[in-house]
């Protein structure tokens, strides 16, 4: 029997709270032997400002980008910085061999659009590499659109999240061995 295509998404309510659930899985995984390629995504807080900055770091061992522009205390809109989410991109392309599974932060803006991470989630699932997605709710419709049936939606929970990883990447190796 082949491989079935794993991809799985998790959100958390709560400004920055998805992403420090991926980053705690991300470490009890890592802790526990798995090899991951992806990013996740840390918002260090900056004293008198109203925004945070947006830090991504490449997995498994960096390097951390900032992906935020400071535009300012009053800026409005957008403040990707496209040109670094890019450099990310290829990061995490260059270690995606190597993995045993691919970890997105966040399925955003420019995944909306079909850019940023896609061409990396694509090709992992190409590969037979499971990949996890963190998403915020204005999001999850055009996730699920470009995913389809593939999407399993996890409870957001760590426990919840790790078990799918571990069966994910288990169904994996035994699937490449039988090969």
């Amino acid at each position: 029997m082949p491989f079935q295509k794993k991809l799985a998404c998790v959100s958390v309510a709560g400004r920055g709270a998805t992403d420090a659930l991926l980053s705690e899985v991300a470490v009890a995984l890592e802790a526990a032997g798995m090899r991951l390629a992806g990013t996740i995504q840390s918002n260090p807080e900056r004293i008198g400002r109203r925004l945070c900055d947006m830090d991504i770091r490449v997995l498994p061992d960096g390097p951390t980008l900032r992906i935020s522009e400071d535009r300012g205390d009053l800026a409005r809109g957008c403040r990707l910085d496209a040109g670094v989410l890019e450099e990310a991109v290829f990061e995490v392309g260059r270690r995606l061999g190597g993995a045993d599974l691919l970890v997105v932060n966040k399925f955003g803006k420019r995944e909306c659009e079909g850019k940023g991470l896609v061409p990396i989630i694509a090709e992992a699932l190409e590969i037979g590499l499971p990949v996890l997605i963190g998403v915020n709710g204005p999001n999850l419709q055009s996730l699920r659109d470009f995913a389809g049936d593939w999407l399993e939606e996890l409870a957001a929970e760590p426990d919840a999240v790790m078990a799918w990883a571990s069966d994910a990447v288990a169904e994996r190796t035994t699937a490449t061995t039988r090969n």
